[in-house]
């Protein structure tokens, strides 16, 4: 008898940007779905406003200016983040006892695959790094010599994962400046654009969606979430 078939993963993308309490909305009512088993796993490609998110491990000191855009609290792990337009945001909410057997570092590992194969096959050589969370290219000309791209900050509840990664194709760098990103004082961040590579929309997350099928199995197309949101 052959194997069953993995179940298709829906994939979604939002035409607009979402603003940051809605989508913590959506993923919460997306989540509760699944767990029920009336709805099957999310990849949700989106793009925030500028803001900054606070993770659970986030210091007051590495925030730089409160001021300059809006703060949100968050129960992901990780530290200050920023998201605004020219980010491809994707929120995972993916069974992680199903692709990691419930190993969450091997699933943050999967994530950050995916990411890195993806920026492959756009031209940019990528990397993971074992004690930080997120997707570095070398930059010669930086200090330390690399740069982030991508950062991944996850919960997971009862078994699914929620939030997920953020990839920088072109967005304004010097919004940055307003934290310490993801903790790492002194660290650089970079873009696709800032490399010179594919930084069309379109093609990224046409990178991405390749990315996915390949590690996580088949997908298949669903409505956008955030549309008919109150």
């Amino acid at each position: 008898m052959a194997a069953p078939s993995p179940p298709t993963i829906r994939w979604a993308r939002s035409g607009t940007p979402v603003p940051y309490p809605a989508a913590l909305q959506i993923m919460t009512r997306e989540v509760d779905a699944i767990l029920a088993g009336t709805a099957q796993e999310l990849l949700w490609f989106l793009e925030h406003p500028p803001l900054l998110t606070r993770g659970t491990r986030s210091r007051a000191d590495h925030l730089l200016s409160a001021t300059r855009f809006p703060v949100y609290e968050t129960d992901r792990g990780g530290e200050l983040t920023y998201h605004g337009p020219g980010q491809r945001i994707v929120y995972t909410l993916l069974d992680v006892r199903r692709h990691a057997h419930g190993d969450v570092r091997a699933f943050v590992r999967l994530i950050e695959d995916c990411v890195i194969a993806a920026l492959d096959s756009l031209g940019v050589v990528a990397h993971g790094d074992p004690q930080r969370p997120g997707v570095w290219v070398a930059r010669a000309e930086r200090d330390g010599g690399e740069a982030k791209i991508a950062a991944v900050g996850l919960k997971v509840r009862r078994g699914i994962s929620l939030h997920g990664l953020s990839l920088n194709i072109a967005p304004d760098l010097t919004h940055f400046d307003s934290i310490v990103p993801c903790g790492l004082e002194g660290s650089a961040v970079t873009s696709l654009a800032a490399l010179g590579a594919e930084s069309r929309p379109e093609a990224v997350d046409k990178a991405l969606h390749e990315s996915f099928r390949a590690r996580l199995g088949p997908l298949g197309p669903a409505p956008d979430p955030f549309a008919g949101h109150p």
